[in-house]
């Protein structure tokens, strides 16, 4: 029997940490900081508490790498708008479909746990300061006042319109899996922030 070279062990312990990722978003998306365990995590992920711990020294450690991945991955989607191609309502029709879609809900459940869960690490409390809602208004802010220039946008206030807009899909994230609810179509959430038909 041969060693494991060093290229596939280093490949074994990023997929184990992967895997460990994977299962902590989908608990502390459920429960939050403070009612997450160790010991759920380790379960949910196939794995014994001492190997999760070889990984990740607390809990607050976990939460705090996983909530500075989730909110630099959302940053990074909202710069890719401006990579996108067509006209500004068909970039933001684009980041709308991509932010309501099923794969990324437990992400933004993370989020939104940092965001309000009491007993939340100081670390992910500066990280939240830094991704405030002011934060992906700029972000968006030259897109909508295009969009506007060329008539596709409502003439409001551009900073009211991303905020109205984002606390929408905010909204609708967080009642997402839900008994008895639907995420409403992207073109219906588009109606929001269009020109008005005269």
């Amino acid at each position: 029997m041969t060693p494991l070279n060093d290229e596939k062990l280093h490949q074994i312990r990023d997929e184990r940490r992967e895997q460990i990722k994977a299962a902590a978003i989908q608990v502390f998306a459920r429960k939050g900081i403070i009612s997450a365990k160790m010991s759920l995590i380790a379960e949910t992920a196939g794995i014994s508490n001492g190997l999760l711990y070889h990984y990740f020294k607390s809990k607050d450690e976990l939460f705090t790498s996983l909530v500075q991945e989730a909110m630099a991955e959302t940053e990074a989607a909202m710069r890719s708008v401006y990579d996108m191609p067509g006209t500004p309502i068909e970039k933001i029709r684009a980041l709308t479909a991509e932010i309501l879609d099923e794969s990324g809900a437990p992400y933004f459940m993370l989020i939104h746990q940092a965001r309000t869960s009491d007993g939340v690490p100081e670390k992910v409390k500066q990280l939240l300061g830094q991704y405030s809602m002011d934060t992906f208004i700029d972000m968006l802010l030259p897109l909508f006042q295009e969009g506007q220039q060329n008539g596709e946008l409502a003439k409001e206030d551009p900073r009211e319109l991303i905020a109205c807009f984002l606390s929408v899909l905010s909204g609708i994230m967080v009642i997402n899996g839900t008994e008895d609810y639907r995420i409403p179509k992207v073109d219906m959430l588009m109606r929001l922030i269009v020109t008005p038909v005269s």
